[in-house]
């Protein structure tokens, strides 16, 4: 028998419930179990967003040309983290084009600066996170609106899995079997009949999101150099 190519296989959320159910030992026989569960999953990918990076919601945001005299913009809507943020000088130019990293610096850092209206080229960046949006604030304050563009990459908060499951849930295959052990987890959690697996469901969810996070991170190697260090 030929072995099939065919790499399509890709569960909806009514059959990650599904197998979910299955393995408390259970069955969804009704609308809310549906529900609750969908609900059970878009809190856990909140959860997810506090273990860590997820490489699959990290991507290149363009926050424009800065204005000058205005030191804070508000940047995209769901950004839960910042990693790194670039200033980039005279955009489109082959010759002068360059990126400058931004100094992050604490809310304390910046509250301690004597002047903040002083006006050059920002060197310095503090970011807020609110509850409902982040915001950057540069230093020193453009002296220009047509020479800085910020550039930034963030984590974006994972998309919702929608009423009733209606969209696919928002993570990459890798990450199917830690999606599944973990609703199973937390749907145990709700189910007294189910009560008696909630450790070995605990213990499942954990070793498959360990493997799923350990395979999820940046391969580029890194080489550290010894010296430049005096002691007395």
């Amino acid at each position: 028998m030929a072995v099939n190519s065919a790499i399509d296989f890709l569960p909806d959320v009514g059959e990650i419930v599904e197998e979910a159910y299955e393995r408390c030992g259970l069955e969804m026989q009704s609308g809310y179990d549906l529900r609750t569960a969908r609900r059970s999953l878009d809190l856990m990918m909140l959860e997810w967003q506090n273990r860590g990076i997820n490489l699959w919601t990290v991507e290149q945001q363009d926050l424009g040309l800065l204005t000058e005299g205005t030191a804070t913009y508000t940047l995209a809507t769901g950004t839960i983290a910042v990693l790194e943020i670039l200033l980039r000088l005279n955009e489109g130019d082959l010759n002068t084009q360059v990126d400058y990293e931004l100094g992050r610096i604490s809310r304390d850092t910046y509250a301690g600066i004597p002047n903040k209206l002083t006006r050059a080229r920002p060197v310095q960046v503090y970011v807020n996170r609110q509850q409902g949006s982040t915001t950057v604030t540069v230093w020193p304050t453009p002296n220009s609106s047509t020479d800085y563009k910020i550039i930034y990459y963030r984590m974006r908060r994972m998309g919702d899995t929608g009423p009733g499951g209606t969209y696919d849930a928002d993570v990459p295959d890798r990450f199917w079997p830690a999606l599944t052990a973990g609703l199973a987890y937390n749907i145990s959690l709700k189910r007294p009949e189910a009560a008696e697996r909630i450790p070995l469901l605990k213990q499942a969810y954990e070793e498959q999101f360990a493997l799923a996070a350990d395979e999820d991170r940046e391969k580029a190697p890194i080489r550290f150099y010894p010296g430049g260090y005096t002691f007395t």
